[in-house]
């Protein structure tokens, strides 16, 4: 099932999501419509509390060199911890969350992750490049953050602007 995103500038998108302690069907039924939201989305990440879940769950489908997203590839990454970050990259991101806004951001080149899978067990992933910029991305949704929230206040400000122009065309 495909769920609705919330958008910036939703309070919702605040909200510092919450450890994951039930790996049940629910869970799973909600990261299979995470992924279908995803992927309908034309994304390559989604954080929970971007379909108004509070829950530190993110999921990841980087595309391979002709840009198709296999679902083989799909990461499921519950309660997040970032290890042992190294090096600094500037990467033009965008947002589901913040629709047709992309700015750059500086990130870790690198990073170690500590996961858990859909059922609970304990991983660690080594990422780099975009992969790691992704996850960077993601877990500041779950800590109810936005990567505008980055930008620099020159930055911010031509956002700010940008944004409320897009409002005023939509009416």
């Amino acid at each position: 099932m495909v769920l609705t995103i919330i958008t910036y500038p939703d309070k919702r998108l605040k909200t510092r999501s919450t450890a994951v302690e039930i790996f049940d069907h629910a869970l799973h039924t909600f990261l299979d419509d995470m992924y279908e939201t995803m992927i309908s989305s034309n994304g390559i990440g989604l954080a929970a509390i971007q379909v108004a879940n509070p829950l530190r769950v993110l999921i990841l489908c980087i595309p391979d060199e002709e840009g198709n997203q296999h679902q083989n590839n799909l990461l499921e990454i519950i309660n997040p911890v970032i290890a042992d970050p190294k090096g600094t990259t500037l990467y033009q991101e965008g947002c589901l969350s913040v629709p047709g806004f992309y700015e750059d951001v500086e990130r870790y080149e690198s990073l170690t992750l500590h996961y858990q899978d859909r059922h609970g067990k304990a991983s660690t992933l080594e990422a780099a490049d975009l992969l790691a910029i992704a996850i960077q991305h993601e877990i500041d949704h779950l800590d109810g953050k936005l990567f505008i929230e980055k930008l620099t206040y020159n930055r911010r400000k031509k956002f700010e602007k940008e944004y409320k122009k897009a409002l005023k065309e939509k009416k």
